[in-house]
């Protein structure tokens, strides 16, 4: 075992109150990277390593690996192992065409994703225009999720996707995974280019619900279209924002 990293056996998911196996690795690892231990570009301890220390399975090891990747917390050497990311910049998601998860890079908070519904259906004419689908394009896939941060239930976002970029989105596993990073490993798709448009709108009942506000809080709406590296309308996403407890910040260029 490395100097310097204690051991931290994890409490199982089945306990009251206690948080998946994955999660309180990837939050253990991020305090042994934030406490010093780790700097930059050091190797973290391998697979195996990791499981003794935490007394987990190496699939548990290898999902706390895998979502430290997602935020470019960790990156991996193909043989080598895994390695820490320098330090970035924190960048806001409504900003930029970085993912939600993006803007915890750095802390220990913990991102989860609830699924609503995964799948495709019929384009309505205003999502066929705006996608610009072609006449052989009848459907969008959709991935509508709920976004918490440590439980707690953040931004409801709606994700319509051009069917034919994405060919079997509508069984890809996606409850804990970054949809722009799971774009661009699995489609090689990036996004590069975004329209907002942004407005002020009342919790509904169903969306108060799913977010644990009362209905009528203030919330902000949230349209974007996304173009890819090409400048092919790829996703149009429908997002539902909580700004009781985090502010969204943009710089204007």
């Amino acid at each position: 075992m490395r100097a310097g990293i204690a051991t931290a056996v994890l409490h199982r998911s089945a306990e009251e109150g206690s948080a998946p196996l994955w999660a309180q690795a990837k939050a253990r690892l991020i305090e042994m990277i934030a406490s010093g231990n780790l700097s930059p570009h050091d190797q973290l301890p391998s697979e195996a390593e990791l499981c003794r220390m935490f007394g987990v399975s190496r699939t548990v090891v290898r999902e706390a690996l895998n979502q430290l990747v997602v935020e470019r917390r960790v990156y991996k050497m193909q043989g080598k192992g895994s390695f820490v990311s320098e330090a970035r910049t924190d960048q806001d998601f409504i900003g930029t065409t970085i993912s939600f998860t993006s803007d915890f890079v750095g802390t220990s908070k913990i991102v989860s994703r609830r699924i609503l519904f995964q799948g495709l259906r019929p384009a309505t004419a205003d999502e066929a225009h705006k996608l610009s689908l072609r006449d052989d394009e009848p459907n969008v896939a959709v991935l509508d999720r709920v976004l918490c941060v440590d439980d707690e239930p953040r931004t409801r976002v709606l994700a319509l996707l051009r069917p034919s970029a994405v060919p079997g989105m509508e069984a890809a596993p996606m409850e804990n995974r970054s949809l722009y990073e799971t774009l661009r490993r699995r489609y090689g798709i990036v996004l590069t280019r975004a329209e907002r448009w942004i407005e002020a709108i009342s919790a509904s009942e169903e969306t108060a619900a799913l977010l644990e506000v009362e209905p009528g809080t203030p919330l902000l709406g949230i349209e974007s279209l996304s173009s890819d590296q090409h400048g092919t309308p790829v996703e149009l996403y429908f997002a539902t924002h909580r700004t009781d407890r985090a502010r969204l910040h943009f710089y204007v260029k």
